[in-house]
């Protein structure tokens, strides 16, 4: 059964490498009739290169993603889709998190340059659903979604980045926030645990919320 609509017009779902983020995405905006809005990973022309030279590519790399983006949120808000609900598959400040972990000296003061720039103009999303899980499932993940630009990934990074993102939504306050431990659940191939998750995000409505479940 369809449930009622949810009352926030803008959902951003967030997570690491190997998350889920796209996977959720997608469901909800089955589920809730919402219009869908993913990030364009394979847009990118340098980030298949950049796993193989992180810090030779880490630039060019980060500020194609920024501006991508940037256009992206941008174009929702001149279009006024907020009139339904629209679920996005990234939160803006995403950049900057990778952007912290990839670059350093010049390149970090010239990106931090642009991004204060742009990010002014960003509408903030109604709710963010940030999906945790450790890094150990996160590579179990990725490598079971075989996109070939994942082939070189490094377990480290792997780490370093899901770290940065637990750093970063342990200090979040700018929108709601539901915080969902997946380690052990699989809201794709488990029907039970997708309606559990959805039951949740339907109850939650103000402020920062953990949703730690244990699985079907």
């Amino acid at each position: 059964m369809t449930p009622n609509p949810i009352e926030p017009k803008l959902i951003a779902v967030e997570g690491a490498i190997g998350a889920g983020k796209t996977s959720l995405a997608r469901l909800l905006s089955e589920r809730y009739q919402a219009q869908l809005e993913l990030e364009r990973d394979e847009d990118n022309p340098f980030i298949a290169k950049f796993y193989e030279d992180p810090k030779g590519l880490a630039f060019q790399t980060q500020i194609f993603f920024l501006l991508s983006r940037y256009q992206q949120y941008l174009n929702l808000a001149q279009r006024g889709l907020f009139n339904s609900v629209v679920i996005v598959d990234y939160l803006f400040q995403r950049d900057q998190i990778f952007a912290d972990l990839n670059l350093s000296g010049h390149e970090k003061a010239l990106y931090d340059q642009i991004y204060h720039l742009v990010v002014k103009k960003i509408p903030k999303p109604d709710l963010v659903i940030f999906l945790q899980a450790g890094a150990e499932t996160l590579i179990e993940r990725v490598e079971k979604r075989n996109r070939d630009y994942e082939n070189d990934i490094d377990f480290e990074y792997v780490k370093n980045v899901n770290q940065a993102f637990n750093n970063f939504f342990f200090y979040y306050k700018d929108t709601p926030l539901l915080v969902v431990n997946t380690d052990e659940i699989d809201f794709v191939e488990k029907k039970v645990d997708l309606e559990e998750l959805i039951n949740k995000i339907n109850s939650h409505k103000i402020g920062r919320e953990y949703y730690n479940p244990l699985g079907s």
